[in-house]
């Protein structure tokens, strides 16, 4: 079974009740683990990094987020069966899905070929009502999802599922901040919303507009606002500016209401319950008018019967039973004690563990602002959560029962489980193999690198007079997560960044890079380093080092640079010969693209055109060097300089350790 890795020296073999299986992964924030519970069922345990349970900050806020997400439910999301926010190491266990994410079925996009590729319209409208559910559900109690994308949905043989969506804010919460608030940028970049990318607040709108973006990826194959390869900061301007790209998406209902999710106004996209009133009813399998046919084609049916079987031959260790554990501070509860109190009510209802007179947190107060309102007219209800097993609902923290359910019992609740996968794989032709995974991945980039990062770069301690520039998004081993910006005195060479491992040295984590270059100014000029590793440094910075060279580099202040209004528009000056002039045009682009244009003419030499790019707009503007149109003597190449508004209203260009001789420009009439 694939996403399996076993288990390791220092895992332990029980996380509460749960007997652990195997790693499913290791992300930034802790580890997750395939495990059973006592009665059988497969469940995702995640697991807390040490370093960051002695965070009261973290503690709040997983608390807070646990309390809200245990209210969502499980009909359209994983359920969260358990947790223990108090414990030395905190821990949360959710329902294990048994099917691969959207970006494994689809591929395309994701730069690999799916499993199946772009899904038909049945599918897609089975999707979008799956989606609009899981996102009612969610908004219902209090939370904002703010990273819907392929890869957090998975699919299931009744349906969509969407994950990561309170529990994975608040692991990233101590690296970065991921709460709802004015100038926080969370999310992956190609399906990220307007607000997310200019930094404003984000609201439930946020989530409807990625569902928009999700479901023309599952239409097309294709992100629709350009492929993070292309650059990081030109797909977001596009998200923010430009018109998705929906050629290829099939005409009918799902299309338009593409369409109306990716309106750049948040006040003019429909709300979720407004999307269930458009879809209209869906049933369980898929069809409209609750017919129980397939939702998905008979080749992704397949796919999940054996992934399911599988699953099933993952079997439980043998032996051992759950360690003492301390149920309250200063209280032991010894092995094969009795239940001492019966259980408490079905798991939707059922409250965390808080410490004795301890508050839940502000998400938990939302919470218990009462139920969502009611569907509105003709909106088909997204049905109750997914009832959990009486094996499974907690226990009271006083006495939790240890041992385990006998082995027979255990293979037989999970066949029980498996036989519907199992026989609607039958009645398909089993022509795929893979499977996915609920969990982390140990190649998942964790929050506290993903955003814009910038600093001077040295070579054996003394500054060389380049700067390095990284903009991070999340992915997976072998996926580009990251483009890289050299910037020198004389040239700009930009590079693409592939993951090749995310590995833990000296209790610090470390992110290996392969990195090609894209581009060269001027040509062949550039060439790749080598390896580029990254890892946390002090003060939330990040250490960078490759071949020799390093750097601390600073988190940027605003994910998506954009030129200010005062630098718009057109500047002159007279050359020093008298005779020349130049013209200097700025327009508004994202960092990485041509926003400088030169032309210099008079004097019976012709005209030459030039244009930069936009290295960094913070506090001024860093442009690379320029390229010339049509090289010829009279008209050469400058290097990188750096442009500021003077107070009397001019504009100075300077031109850092080469010329100390700034360049004073006018507003052109």
């Amino acid at each position: 079974m694939e996403g399996l890795r076993g288990l390791m020296d220092g895992d332990p073999q029980w996380i509460g009740d749960y007997r652990l299986l195997s790693r499913l992964g290791t992300g930034g924030m802790g580890r997750v683990y395939l495990a059973r519970s006592e009665g059988g069922r497969t469940v995702a345990v995640k697991l807390v990094k040490t370093e960051l349970a002695a965070e009261e900050e973290f503690r709040d806020r997983f608390r807070a987020e646990v309390a809200a997400a245990r209210r969502v439910g499980g009909h359209w999301t994983a359920p969260v069966l358990d947790a223990d926010t108090e414990a030395e190491v905190p821990w949360v266990a959710t329902g294990y899905i048994a099917g691969p994410a959207l970006s494994e079925v689809v591929g395309g996009g994701y730069g690999r070929t799916g499993l199946y590729g772009p899904l038909p319209e049945h599918s897609l409208r089975h999707l979008a009502y799956g989606l609009s559910c899981a996102l009612v559900d969610i908004h219902g109690v209090g939370l904002v999802h703010r990273d819907l994308k392929p890869s957090n949905v998975l699919l299931t043989i009744d349906g969509p599922r969407v994950i990561d969506f309170g529990i994975a804010r608040a692991l990233d919460a101590v690296g970065e901040q991921t709460q709802t608030t004015l100038g926080t940028v969370v999310g992956s970049p190609s399906f990220m919303s307007p607000e997310q990318v200019q930094g404003l607040r984000v609201g439930p709108a946020s989530d409807v507009f990625c569902l928009g973006s999700v479901l023309a990826y599952a239409a097309t194959g294709r992100t629709p606002f350009g492929s993070v390869a292309s650059g990081v900061h030109a797909v977001m301007f596009k998200i923010a500016q430009e018109d998705p790209d929906l050629t290829t998406a099939p005409d009918g209902p799902v299309r338009d209401l593409i369409h109306a999710c990716l309106a750049k106004d948040p006040e003019a996209r429909p709300t979720t319950r407004e999307l269930l009133s458009r879809l209209g009813p869906v049933g369980d399998g898929g069809a409209a008018g609750g017919a129980r046919s397939p939702w998905l084609p008979a080749e992704l049916i397949a796919h999940l019967g054996r992934h399911a079987v599988r699953l099933l031959d993952t079997d439980t260790p043998p032996g051992g039973h759950p360690p003492w554990r301390t149920a309250r501070p200063g209280e032991r509860v010894p092995e094969h004690a009795a239940p001492a109190a019966p259980a408490p009510p079905p798991l939707a209802q059922a409250p965390v563990r808080p410490t004795a007179g301890e508050p839940l947190g502000p998400a938990a107060a939302a919470a218990s602002d009462g139920p969502p309102p009611p569907p509105a007219t003709g909106a088909a209800p997204c049905g109750p959560a997914a009832a959990a097993s009486p094996h499974d609902r907690p226990v009271p923290a006083a006495v939790r029962p240890a041992g385990g359910a006998p082995r027979r019992r255990r293979r037989m609740v999970v066949l029980g489980a498996v036989a519907v996968v199992v026989a609607a794989a039958a009645l398909a032709v089993p022509l795929l193999s893979g499977s996915g995974a609920d969990g982390d991945d140990s190649s998942d980039i964790s929050g506290r690198y993903v955003g814009t990062w910038t600093g001077d770069v040295l070579r054996d301690g003394t500054p060389t007079g380049q700067q390095r520039r990284f903009v991070i998004s999340h992915g997976k081993v072998g996926e580009v997560v990251a483009n890289s910006t050299s910037l020198g005195r004389t040239y700009e060479c930009r590079s693409d960044a592939k993951l090749v491992s995310v590995a833990d040295e000296d209790g610090r984590e470390r992110l290996r890079l392969d990195t090609k270059v894209i581009k060269s100014v001027p040509v062949g000029r550039c060439a790749a380093l080598g390896e580029h590793t990254l890892r946390p440094g002090p003060r939330g910075t990040l250490e960078w080092a490759a071949a020799g060279r390093t750097a601390t580099l600073h988190r940027s202040e605003r994910a998506a640079e954009i030129v200010p209004d005062g630098y718009l528009g057109t500047w002159q000056r007279q050359n020093d010969d008298g005779v020349r002039s130049q013209r200097l045009t700025i327009k508004r682009a994202p960092v990485g693209s041509s926003v400088v244009t030169l032309v210099t003419e008079g004097g019976g030499q012709g005209r030459c055109t030039a244009h930069a790019d936009l290295y960094s707009a913070e506090g001024k503007l860093t442009v690379g060097p320029t390229v010339v149109d049509r090289p010829a003597p009279d008209c050469r190449p400058s290097g990188t300089s750096v442009l500021r508004l003077n107070g009397d209203g001019s504009l100075r260009r300077e031109f850092p350790g080469r010329d100390p001789r700034p360049r004073t420009y006018s507003r052109a009439g």
